[in-house]
């Protein structure tokens, strides 16, 4: 079966600079307890797949001694290390490839980390890898955030509709929201855990304010395999256009808020 264009492993192509500025990181009250629930042990050690320009690694990186970023896009993983090096962090290491090709000692990571990246991955094979792959005790995690696209703001709901108008010309045959077959929601999530041996399976959700510029939501929908530059080619210019032109005078103070909303799923591999 063919997969959806936007679902393609070049989808995401050119997007780097863009993910950096427009995807909001996620929030402590959400990492934190990811790093608790795992307890790295010493020498301590996170293996972040589909690592886009490090979002989860870099904010992670003072939780453990080393952390392993691996991405299928060489422009993210060049993105990341300059990031790295602008914020001082100094204990990861960057690879270029497929999450699924990936390759590691078993019982070797306290906590592997996939953010809004899993529904795009073969997951039994993701899972079963990263049981073999985590310390006993150990942690799977997959995070994601709601977005633009899945915000409740009235100037997210005007970024949607025009946002939506301008997808359909740009995939006439329609676009996926993931692999097919792919578990998305939570509560599917965790049944992929729980088949693949993982225990105390949990996921959580927490809400943070966001304050958004203009600027930062077009970077936000330019950094989306359905509405990056690439995707929308010709017509990318026309949508920024009417994108700011519709958000410019709802930015009051230059602002636009919402509550976003994150969450994470979270299994354990069993303690020995």
């Amino acid at each position: 079966m063919t997969e959806a264009p936007n679902l393609a492993p070049d989808a995401f192509r050119g997007t780097a600079e863009a993910y950096l500025r427009g995807r909001p990181p996620y929030p402590r009250a959400l990492l934190q307890p990811l790093v608790a629930a795992a307890a790295p042990t010493q020498p301590s050690a996170l293996l972040d797949l589909a690592c886009g320009p490090g979002r989860v690694a870099l904010d992670l990186a003072a939780e453990f001694d080393r952390v392993l970023a691996i991405d299928l896009e060489l422009e993210m993983i060049e993105v990341g290390r300059r990031e790295a090096a602008r914020r001082g962090v100094d204990n990861v290491r960057w690879f270029v490839g497929r999450a699924e090709d990936a390759e590691a000692s078993a019982t070797s990571f306290d906590l592997i980390t996939v953010g809004e990246a899993f529904h795009r991955l073969d997951q039994a094979l993701i899972v079963a890898k990263a049981r073999e792959w985590l310390k006993p005790g150990g942690c799977l995690a997959t995070l994601g955030a709601d977005g633009v696209l899945g915000g409740e703001a009235p100037w997210q709901h005007a970024a949607a509709t025009i946002a939506h108008r301008w997808m359909r010309r740009a995939f006439p045959n329609g676009w996926a929201q993931a692999r097919s077959g792919a578990a998305t929601r939570p509560d599917e999530i965790e049944r992929v855990f729980e088949a693949a041996g993982f225990v105390d399976v949990a996921s959580r959700r927490v809400r943070e304010e966001q304050v958004w510029t203009v600027d930062a939501v077009v970077s936000h929908f330019r950094s989306m395999s359905v509405c990056s530059d690439r995707a929308l080619g010709d017509d990318a210019a026309a949508f920024e256009g009417e994108l700011r032109s519709v958000l410019t005078p709802l930015a009051g103070g230059g602002e636009l808020r919402e509550e976003a909303r994150f969450g994470f799923t979270i299994g354990r591999r069993p303690p020995e």
